[in-house]
């Protein structure tokens, strides 16, 4: 299987500098709060009093044997009985390819003039009411926002555009965007400047200026949310009209699917997709997970081992709907870089949709997923709890089993680190190729195992036939 790696963004915010490779040397960079931290494991004491943001290091190369974790209360998949044992050579991280003929005309990559040095994961701290913003190269907190003006929306998938800003879907209803860099914000509070998080702590609901967005929804259940790409500008070098998908439902026969307006948060369009019988099937948690293509189509998972996959196509919102493997209670989903839907739990899923198939395979898997885009990645899949397995995307086969600091979502950096976000207060970046892994203890009720750096979204493609 030929990978295609897009790994230079020429948007606002997600390449790094110069388009280099993460090659792990371990050179020391300095986080905001001014600690060193280095790829062989060098941390110094953050200086904060709470001693919330604390960085660790640990050496791993077996897996966690995996208690469970409870998730958040919608149905956990099976833990997966017997670890996975196959193991595989180390495979590089990255896998550089050709900056896009565009980005020659934008400097050094980054839309509007702005320093493209930057790559952020965005975690939701559902008990808290906020999200997150954590630095992948120095695995610290730089900034927290309320996301729901009473802070009760229970916050969980967060997904990042081509431009760098996050938006998050609060599971009570409701969804946010977030700017990524203050020099979009806007001075709204009517205090000098512009006020805004630059640590593990937050400011109140309007005061904070750089939330672009709060949209109200009024639903019971409001998981899924992700970013389209939008359109490259070429002259001003930034995505314009970039859209953002989400789904609720209240339970009452049909589920929601919209396309908002990234700029304002608007409803573009909306389908109403029935439940029962042919439909998709009746629950309270709806749609599930949810991820965009190369297509700019819309794919949603259903919980459980009786939810169905469905696609919305973007040119007229109609939609398709797929009966899954029944051999996989599915949680996690993400699409890949060949236009591949996966589907993760204990089990693995590929669907192509050119011929519309599933294959299926036992990896010890649990609950989130994403796909490293480079010649030859895997799949990376959150283990019980603990830590990661990497599945061979041709095969099925595992290749690779890491630790971490507790693991529930995984994500990938624009360095090739997998980042897991466990349920509770860790965040972990582990390094593919030797399993050493730093991680991040200050979250809140954390819950998060979308496109949390926009790493996927950056990658996705389609499969040929």
């Amino acid at each position: 299987m030929k990978k295609t790696a897009i790994t230079c963004f020429i948007g606002m915010g997600l390449a790094l500098g110069g388009c280099g490779e993460g090659d792990g040397s371990g050179d020391a960079s300095t986080g905001a709060d001014g600690v060193p931290t280095s790829a062989d494991g060098t941390t110094g004491a953050d200086g904060n009093e709470d001693n919330s943001t604390t960085n660790s290091t640990t050496n791993s190369t077996t897996p966690g044997d995996g208690d469970g974790d409870t998730g958040d209360g919608d149905g956990d998949p099976g833990d997966g009985d017997g670890d996975p044992t196959t193991t595989g050579e180390n495979n590089p991280k990255w896998d550089l390819g050709t900056v896009p003929d565009s980005a020659f005309n934008c400097g050094q990559g980054g839309g509007n003039g702005s320093d493209p040095d930057f790559s952020f994961l965005w975690a939701a701290n559902s008990t808290q009411g906020t999200i997150s913003k954590i630095d992948t190269k120095t695995v610290t907190e730089v900034g927290r926002y309320i996301v729901r003006p009473d802070s009760n929306g229970s916050p969980s998938r967060t997904s990042v555009s081509l431009s760098g800003h996050v938006a998050v879907a609060n599971r009570s209803g409701g969804v946010t965007k977030i700017y990524a860099r203050e020099d979009y914000c806007e001075d709204t509070n009517g205090m000098p400047g512009i006020q805004t998080s630059n640590s593990n702590q937050f400011l109140a609901w309007g005061q904070e200026e750089c939330v672009a967005w709060h949209t109200p929804m009024n639903y019971q259940s409001q998981r899924p949310v992700a970013w389209g790409a939008g359109t490259f500008n070429e002259g001003s070098c930034v995505w314009d009209d970039e859209e953002l998908w989400t789904s609720g439902t209240n339970n009452n026969g049909t589920i929601d699917v919209y396309v908002l307006d990234g700029e304002d948060g608007s409803t573009k369009e909306m389908v109403a997709i029935p439940t029962g019988g042919n439909g998709l099937t009746a629950s309270f948690y709806g749609i599930y997970g949810g991820a965009v293509d190369g297509n700019g189509d819309f794919w949603g998972s259903q919980l459980g081992s009786s939810g169905r996959l469905v696609r919305v196509n973007r040119d007229d919102m109609s939609y398709d709907i797929w009966d899954t493997p029944n051999n996989g209670s599915w949680y996690g989903m993400t699409v890949d870089s060949e236009g591949y839907v996966w589907l993760c739990s204990s089990t693995v899923a590929r669907f192509d949709p050119a011929d519309e198939t599933f294959q299926t395979a036992s990896v010890g898997g649990y609950t989130g997923c994403m796909a490293d885009a480079a010649e030859d990645g895997l799949l990376w899949m959150s283990t019980g709890g603990q830590g990661v397995v990497g599945v061979n995307r041709d095969t099925l086969m595992v290749e690779k089993m890491w630790n971490a600091g507790g693991s529930y979502g995984v994500s990938i950096d624009f360095e090739g680190y997998v980042w897991t976000v466990a349920y509770g207060t860790t965040a972990s970046k582990i390094d593919p190729e030797t399993g050493q892994f730093w991680t991040y203890n200050g979250l809140v009720g954390a819950y998060t195992y979308s496109d949390m750096t926009g790493y996927a979204l950056s990658n996705v493609g389609t499969p040929s036939g």
